[in-house]
């Protein structure tokens, strides 16, 4: 969905309707399952705030297996006119919020799909208990009860074995 900038009023617009905002996701296996924007513009800044809700499927960080799960992603974003001086520009600290818009056109989904992408754990895992892979044979140890011996460490790392307790005085 494509917002005009000139034609947000001075009430702003409100964005409710996950369903009118048609496919927003790039992969298919991520649905918007709520959205609640309000979209109010400031002279040439225009300010999108609210909170969305999709179920996405990201890979299990543990065992790789496709984990469904729900994020739920607050939005407080500032969008400003793209310079048109210069292609870099450097923000500064107070910046952090703020993205840009190019020809008086704002690209919701676009908005939408970055949000949600910030929200996503950084290491998903399947489940709580996720036993992960083998590290000898590479099995699914969720599936299948490996039988494979322990490899011994790693003759290399013997000087860090005990640098904790060496720190700790």
């Amino acid at each position: 969905m494509i917002v005009r900038v000139p034609d947000i009023t001075n009430e702003g617009l409100s964005l409710t309707d996950a369903s009118a905002l048609g496919a927003v996701y790039r992969d298919s296996a991520w649905r918007l399952l709520d959205v609640n924007l309000r979209v109010e513009r400031d002279g040439a800044d225009v300010f999108v705030t609210g909170e969305l809700r999709a179920a996405v499927s990201q890979a299990c960080g543990r065992c790789l297996e496709p984990s469904p799960g729900e994020v739920t992603a607050p939005v407080d974003v500032r969008l400003v006119p793209r310079p048109v001086t210069a292609d870099n520009v450097e923000l500064a600290a107070d910046d952090l919020d703020v993205d840009f818009y190019d020809k008086d056109a704002i690209d919701i989904g676009a908005l939408i799909e970055a949000e949600t992408t910030l929200a996503l754990p950084m290491k998903p895992l399947c489940r709580e208990g996720c036993l992960g892979l083998c590290r000898v044979c590479g099995g699914n140890r969720n599936v299948v009860k490996c039988e494979c011996p322990e490899r011994p460490p790693d003759p290399r790392m013997a000087a860090l074995k005990d640098l904790a307790s060496r720190l700790s005085h």
